[in-house]
This record gives C-alpha cells, sequence and structure tokens, in this order.
C-alpha cells in the first residue's frame, strides 16, 4: 500500500507519525506526573505546561518536516523526473540542480549520470549511423518501387488490417481518398471474395502459395483482378498477406477495342479480297494467252485473298478458344455481381459450386447486371438467385427469378446494348461471342423462370502446384503484432491513438459556442503516420468574438466557405474509429465533440487519455502541466506560427505523448488499463483547469 504513495507523501506521513507519536509519549509522561503530584494546587500549571509542550513538540516537527519536503523530498522527486526524461524521452538540456543544493553530492551525481548516458547514446548512435544509413537507402528504394508499380499492392495483417499501400492502390480502392494504416481491408474491399482466398491459401498448408481472385470495391463501383500471396512470420492465429490489385475495366476496354478493330478490319479486307478474286477470275485472259504481268497479279491477288481468309479464321478460332480468357472463380463472380445489383437496390441470393471458370470475370459480371436491371424494371422480376453449376466440362450459369418469362425478342434488344458506357462500341452480345456461348431463356421445375449462360471451360478448384519461392523481405511491425480485443490489457505501444485539437468561438459549450477548426494525427505502432492527417476549418453558423480571433488568429471569413460542425464531425468520427483518443485538457475538447452525438447519430465512446494528468503522472502534481510548459520540459518546439493553431498544438501533443509513453514503461506503467488507473489519482488537475 505504501509502495504506490509518493515520496512526498511517504514523508509527510513519516513526520506525521513522529508527532503523533511525541505526543502520546507527552501524554504518557504527563499521566504518570500528574499521579505523583503531592497537591492539586499546581495542577493547572502542569497542564499547561504540557498542552505548552504538546504544541511546541507539533511546532517543531512541522517545521522540520517543511524543510525536509522543501529541501529534500522534492528536489529528489524533480531530480527523478527529470532524469527519466533524459532517460526515456532524449531530453539533452542541462538539468537545474540548484534547488538540490543540500542533497550533497546527489545532485552533481545525478547531473553525471545523465551526461553520461547522454554521452553513450552519441556514441551508440555514431556506432550504428553507417548501417541505419545503409538500411535507410534500402527502405527508401523499396517504397520507391512499391510506390510506382503500376498495379496496387497491399500489405495486409493476418487480421485483415492494412500495414502498407501505395498509390495505385489508393486510386483502385477508394478513388482518391487514402486508406488508413491499422484499418481493416474490408472497409474498402468486399469481405467474402478476399476471406475465403485467405481461408484458402491458409488451408493448403502452402507458405508460398498464391491464388486470383475477383473482388469488389465496398461501393460496388469496380470489379478488381487481385493476386493473393501470403507473407511468413506474424504472431498471430493467421499469417499475413500481400494483395496485388488491377482493375479490369481498363483492360476490357482496350482487349474489347482491340478485338472490335481487329474484327472490322477483317469484315471490311475480306469481302473487297473475295471480290477481286472473283472478278479477276471472269475477266478474260489477252488472245495469245496470260501474259507475265497478267499472271503475276493473278498469283498475287489470290495470294491475298488466300491469306486474308486465313488469318479471319485463325482470329475466329482464337476468339471461340476464349483466347485473352483467364480463370475466375464462381464465388468471385457471384459476390461481384451482388455487390452491383445491391448497389442499385436489387437483392440477389447465390448458390455456387467450387468452381473455376474460364472466362472474363467483368464482362461476365457486367452481362449479367445489365439483364438483372432489365428484368426488374421490365417484368417486375421478384427474388433474383443464380446458380453456377458443373456440367460436363463446363459449367452453368443460371440467372433466376420468380415472374413471367422473357421473350427471345426482348433477350435480343438487351444483348445489343453496350456492355459499358464507357465503351459504347462493344455489345452486350459481343460477350457471347468472346466466349463462344450464347444465353436463353427457359422454365425451371419449380415453376421459376431463367436465362441460362453455359461456360465451355470450367473446372473444380484444387490446391495450385507449389510456385517457385520467391521472397522479398521487409519490416512492417504491424504484421506481427499481438492484439488483444481487450484495451485495458494491450500494452501502450500495441494502440493506435488519435490525438486532436479544436479552436472554438469560446469556453462555454453549453451556452452555444462551437468549433472553428479541428484537427488529428495518427499514432500507430509508435510513431506518427506523417500522410495520415485530418485538419479543417469549421463554419460555426455563429459570430467569432473578437477575443477568440486573437488567441487562434481564424475570422469569420475565414469559415465562411468551410462545411459545418456536423459534417465534420462524421468525418473526424471516422478518422478516429477504433483508436485512442488523446488530447491536452481533453474534458474541453470531448464536450464539443459529445454535445453533438444525438444531432449525429453517432458516439464518441472511444477510450481517452489526457496529457495533462499523463504529465502528473510522470513529473508529479506540483509542476504546472500546461502544453507549452510540458513541451519545453519535453525539449519539443511549437513554432510561433503554430502555436494556438488546431494543427500545431495537435502536433505538438503527439510528440509529447511519444515521448511521455517510454517514460510511463519506464515506471512499470506498461498497459493501457495500468496508465489508467494511474492518471486516475490526478483529476483533480482538470478541474483546476476548468
Amino acid at each position: 500500500m505504501l509502495a504506490r504513495l509518493s515520496l512526498r507523501v511517504r514523508v509527510f506521513l513519516f513526520f506525521a507519525a513522529l508527532g503523533l507519536g511525541a505526543l502520546v509519549a507527552l501524554g504518557v509522561g504527563l499521566s504518570l506526573g500528574y499521579r505523583r503530584l503531592a497537591t492539586t494546587e499546581s495542577l493547572p500549571a502542569f497542564v499547561q505546561g504540557g498542552v505548552f509542550a504538546g504544541f511546541a513538540i507539533l511546532g517543531l516537527v512541522a517545521w522540520v518536516w517543511y524543510l525536509f519536503d522543501s529541501n529534500v523530498a522534492k528536489p529528489i522527486d524533480i531530480l527523478s523526473g527529470a532524469l527519466r526524461a533524459r532517460a526515456h524521452a532524449d531530453v539533452t538540456s542541462d538539468m537545474d540542480v540548484a534547488m538540490a543544493r543540500y542533497l550533497g553530492d546527489l545532485a552533481p551525481a545525478v547531473t553525471a549520470a545523465a551526461h553520461r548516458l547522454a554521452e553513450t547514446r552519441s556514441a551508440l548512435a555514431e556506432s550504428v549511423m553507417r548501417e541505419t544509413q545503409r538500411l535507410s537507402d534500402e527502405k527508401a528504394r523499396l517504397e520507391a518501387l512499391l510506390s510506382d508499380v503500376p498495379v496496387g499492392v497491399l500489405l495486409v495483417s493476418g487480421d485483415h488490417t492494412l500495414a502498407f499501400y501505395n498509390a495505385h492502390a489508393v486510386d483502385l480502392m477508394a478513388a482518391g481518398a487514402a486508406p488508413g494504416l491499422d484499418r481493416q481491408l474490408f472497409d474498402y474491399l468486399r469481405e467474402g471474395p478476399v476471406r475465403h482466398a485467405h481461408d484458402r491459401l491458409i488451408a493448403n498448408g502452402d507458405a508460398d502459395g498464391a491464388t486470383d481472385l475477383l473482388c469488389t470495391t465496398i461501393a460496388g463501383a469496380r470489379v478488381l483482378a487481385a493476386r493473393m500471396r501470403l507473407t511468413p512470420g506474424g504472431q498471430g492465429s493467421a499469417p499475413g498477406y500481400v494483395l496485388t490489385l488491377r482493375d479490369v475495366t481498363a483492360d476490357l476496354s482496350n482487349h474489347a477495342r482491340r478485338e472490335a478493330l481487329l474484327a472490322e478490319v477483317f469484315d471490311r479486307v475480306r469481302r473487297p479480297a473475295a471480290n477481286l478474286s472473283t472478278l479477276m477470275a471472269v475477266i478474260p485472259a489477252g488472245e495469245a494467252g496470260p501474259g507475265p504481268m497478267d499472271a503475276a497479279l493473278r498469283e498475287e491477288i489470290a495470294a491475298l485473298a488466300h491469306a486474308v481468309t486465313e488469318l479471319g479464321q485463325r482470329h475466329d478460332e482464337g476468339r471461340q478458344d476464349g483466347g485473352g480468357l483467364t480463370r475466375a472463380r464462381a464465388s468471385d463472380l457471384a459476390d461481384g455481381l451482388k455487390a452491383r445489383l445491391e448497389g442499385g437496390g436489387v437483392a440477389l441470393r447465390s448458390q455456387v459450386a467450387d468452381l473455376l471458370l474460364r472466362a472474363n470475370g467483368f464482362e461476365i459480371i457486367s452481362l449479367l447486371d445489365g439483364i438483372a436491371l432489365h428484368l426488374r424494371e421490365t417484368l417486375g422480376a421478384e427474388d433474383l438467385s443464380l446458380r453456377i453449376e458443373e456440367e460436363d466440362s463446363g459449367a452453368m450459369i443460371r440467372l433466376c427469378w420468380q415472374g413471367g418469362p422473357v421473350s427471345i425478342g426482348a433477350l435480343d434488344r438487351w444483348l445489343a446494348e453496350p456492355l459499358d458506357k464507357s465503351v459504347p462500341e462493344i455489345l452486350c452480345r459481343t460477350v457471347l461471342a468472346t466466349h463462344a456461348t450464347e444465353i436463353w431463356p427457359e422454365s425451371m421445375p419449380d415453376g421459376r423462370q431463367a436465362l441460362c449462360l453455359p461456360i465451355r471451360q470450367a473446372r473444380r478448384a484444387t490446391a495450385r502446384p507449389k510456385p517457385v519461392v520467391r521472397s522479398v523481405v521487409y519490416d512492417f511491425d504491424l504484421l506481427s503484432r499481438a492484439r488483444t480485443d481487450k484495451v485495458a490489457d494491450s500494452t501502450l505501444d500495441a494502440l493506435t491513438y488519435v490525438v486532436f485539437d479544436t479552436e472554438t468561438t469560446g469556453l462555454l459549450p453549453q451556452q452555444g459556442d462551437e468549433i472553428v477548426q479541428i484537427a488529428a494525427v495518427r499514432i500507430v505502432n509508435g510513431r506518427r503516420v506523417e500522410g495520415e492527417v485530418f485538419d479543417t476549418l469549421v463554419n460555426p453558423r455563429r459570430s467569432i468574438p473578437l477575443s477568440s480571433t486573437e488567441v487562434h488568429g481564424i475570422t469569420e471569413a475565414m469559415v465562411a466557405d468551410a462545411p459545418e460542425v456536423d459534417d465534420v464531425l462524421r468525418r473526424f468520427h471516422k478518422f478516429a474509429e477504433g483508436a485512442v483518443l488523446i488530447a491536452h485538457n481533453a474534458p474541453f475538447d470531448m464536450q464539443f465533440l459529445r454535445r453533438r452525438e444525438a444531432a449525429l447519430g453517432l458516439a464518441f465512446d472511444n477510450p481517452v487519455l489526457d496529457t495533462v494528468l499523463l504529465s502528473a503522472v510522470v513529473y508529479g502534481q506540483h509542476e504546472v502541466h500546461s502544453l507549452d510548459a510540458l513541451t519545453h520540459r519535453l525539449g519539443i518546439t511549437i513554432p510561433e506560427a503554430d502555436r494556438h493553431t488546431a494543427i500545431g498544438d495537435t502536433v505538438a501533443t503527439a510528440d509529447a505523448f511519444l515521448k511521455l509513453m517510454p517514460m510511463l514503461q519506464g515506471r512499470s506503467l506498461a498497459r493501457f488499463g495500468e496508465v489508467l488507473s494511474e492518471v486516475r489519482k490526478h483529476g483533480r488537475l482538470l478541474k483546476d483547469l476548468n
């Protein structure tokens, strides 16, 4: 119990016990003396003498305690905080040891230890500098390579959280809105195909295995061809994986235009070549027989006609053989079609066999999507379902519905429409020609209607043969980080944090003051992520007092075109999802967020840490815990232009927290729950600030 108390409290209790013991001893002595008194006349003087002696003892003990607290206990507390700052937070400024002049050689010894520690760190940094520079160069090369590869690259942990993404992945997944580290991949891609592919690779037990899949963005706007490969290592229940993404829409456009051009070329050349060959056959030769020029001309025309015919046949055979088609998993086709239809408000049930189809997945999805929408709009079809079953050496795709049958004429009209508005020259019927197949209506035994689309080549999905081992080594701590569902049991460096700050019209939200600026940064795996910043002005829809503008510099003209607070807080809620919120004097900022919860239909129920209280835990309550004082103690400089701006104070608070974190760990406060229990002991500081 006593070990949990601070040094100054324990010293105070020692002197309190000393004073109480002296009073007890005095009382016992007076009691014994009273019993031996010969007369009672001297009793009042005797009592007065005892009381005076008691107060004198208490005064002496209190005076000695004050001197001891001011010159011993408090300097020791300050020295320990300063030494921890230099031991854990890389503070290099000289310590003020004047307050420890009565501690003998302790202050010089602490100063010498701090200087020695700084020298040791400098020597260590110098000894590893060359190796660090080499690794940094390799890291920069690898990042540049992965940033510019012509496909989207994601590195994902075993629990499907992002540890790396490149610029192409940003464009493919979120149409330019950057994803975030340590966020779920399924915030951007539909879960089904990715999770199924991951489970397949794990079930195969092949550490070097890879699989192809089709996945769809959450909005259903894009179908992506992907390849997944497991990554070695990781402490979780499942290995992580690399996911490469490619937008098949562009491939479809290029391939379709190329096919259309070739078909047009052969169509235009075949007929003139045939006509020319026929014409030469009916033109009579000269009277003396065919001359050399005539014979050569006839020979070249025959060769041209033969070449055109042969090349046209080879082109047609290539299209019928599925040239350019790849393997698409039946379950991925079903999930992609679901995403498309759900985006248009149409539900779809699916029942698919575990098949690999030789088909262009995007074309098949687009074709069935357009037909399904026609069925809903034209026939009022209900209860749509998709079946993909094995049939002979191929597969049969059936799009079923409850309702009336579709006529051949209507189906022909639908097939004559463009497959995609961006490629108007490619018709739906072109998809059938590419896959050398047809589509027809039929009635099912259960009374439902169906459109049947056979795929000529399909096979049961089996494990891939083991590929040639190809390894790329890169150090991403997120892939091996052990996770826990209980935040209180998590270590500090295992949590994701969002550090934020607000600037407001005033200090009284309950009287209508509003946010005029909010900024936040994310801390993932013990470092601030430079590219993930939330910073925006806010239109408060009320005037900004001059006294507030003098503090943060934000005028009404600056926020006139800014988004309103509800829109900003919805975006901030998404930015902070799943993270611990950190602020300096957090209750002030949190009340501006929580007062809007009912209007937003959201709850800011994130765990919260306050750097005011963290500073008190490390340095003691006797110190000043303003942001300026804290950053000064930790050697953090806030540029004057950034002071009292939301982003400037946010970055300073984040850097302060990163330096406080190892100092907390140095005091055996390694887990979030332990830190939370400790900061609650200093809660009165916030009452004093507010």
